[in-house]
């Protein structure tokens, strides 16, 4: 190595049980070249919870859930944005920061819930429920949100459900698309809740089956942590059920000694480098559309500030205004209660 030759990012002892010594000389000069372009470029790197551990412990700059993402891109004063999650966020991350340069380093990587539903759809059901507020989880297109009254996610929808039907002054609302996470509102509140048939194709795969059989083998020590995109026999035969963010919570609150994630399986990659005292079993599913984000395609869209999203300016005021009051209201209220003493 000659003196200007910058010297490699070691692999962080908390990876090494999730990236190989034999993968890490192939990720470490990926690694070094997106940390320096970022200074290039002014940029500054979001990443879900659900981003491999290279990207998520290694390039990230900000990470979290999509309430939390939201926040941060609000308040972030880089020039540049990369999202290193799905399409929807990044268009989230555009309408919230419209002078800014967002970058999406996969326009393929999109979610089957923002797919599930159009903003024609919105139009035709807010025609069939007059005088209802219509209430949409962040993981839609903007031209969805821009038809909406208020965003939500799964961290927040329960406060937003309630606010919002005080607000109107009725007894209840259309919470979209997600038809499992309308199930496990509806079962936290008072207020009646009109859903529709949309799904993730990652949470909608698990079973309580699933659960019992993995608690048979592991014993009663074990502690079942469910995402409320799951169906609702799932989230009841949870110990505790919430956003990603509440699931970190969760973990570093009450320092369970065994944990099943009922999530996407990087979820519970990052947590072990974060929670060595926690066991994680692994059995996941996996999200492809997160998947498709890779260091090697961050650091392309660095180089060449491609591909932008781009949202209507009509629709991203509009959108804007239902995710603006997302953001004002509460945030983490689990789905399910903490699990007694087992």
């Amino acid at each position: 190595m000659n003196a200007e030759t910058p010297a490699l990012p070691v692999l962080p002892a908390a990876l090494e049980g999730l990236i190989t010594a034999i993968e890490w000389p192939q990720l470490a000069p990926l690694v070094a070249e997106i940390n320096r372009l970022k200074i290039e470029r002014d940029a500054v790197i979001l990443a879900h919870n659900y981003m491999r551990p290279e990207i998520f412990h290694c390039v990230a700059d900000i990470t979290g859930d999509s309430l939390a993402l939201a926040q941060k891109a609000v308040e972030t004063t880089a020039s540049v944005i990369v999202m290193a999650g799905v399409h929807f966020m990044a268009e989230t991350a555009k309408v919230l920061n419209p002078d800014k340069v967002v970058l999406m380093p996969d326009l393929q990587a999109g979610c089957s819930l923002a797919e599930a539903i159009t903003a024609d759809d919105v139009r035709r059901l807010k025609a069939e429920h007059p005088g209802l507020p219509v209430v949409v989880y962040v993981n839609t297109s903007a031209e969805v949100k821009a038809e909406a009254d208020v965003c939500c996610t799964s961290g927040n929808a329960v406060q937003v459900v309630e606010s919002i039907c005080a607000e109107w002054g009725v007894d209840r609302c259309l919470l979209l698309p997600d038809r499992y996470l309308a199930e496990n509102i509806a079962a936290q509140t008072r207020y009646g809740i009109i859903s529709f048939p949309g799904a993730c194709e990652v949470h909608e795969l698990y079973t309580p089956e699933d659960i019992a059989d993995i608690r048979d083998s592991f014993g009663d020590d074990l502690v079942v942590i469910a995402h409320p995109e799951c169906p609702r026999p799932v989230v009841e035969a949870a110990d505790f059920a919430g956003s990603t963010a509440q699931m970190i919570d969760f973990i570093r609150d009450q320092s369970p000694a065994r944990v099943l994630l009922v999530t996407e399986c990087s979820m519970g990659e990052n947590l072990m480098a974060s929670a060595p005292q926690t066991e994680f079993i692994r059995a996941c599913n996996m999200c492809p559309h997160m998947k498709r984000i890779t260091l090697e395609k961050i650091r392309d869209s660095l180089l060449t500030l491609e591909p932008q999203i781009t949202v209507d300016p009509a629709i991203a005021c509009k959108a804007r205004l239902s995710v603006d009051r997302m953001l004002a209201c509460g945030r983490n209220t689990p789905i399910a209660p903490e699990p007694e003493a087992r």
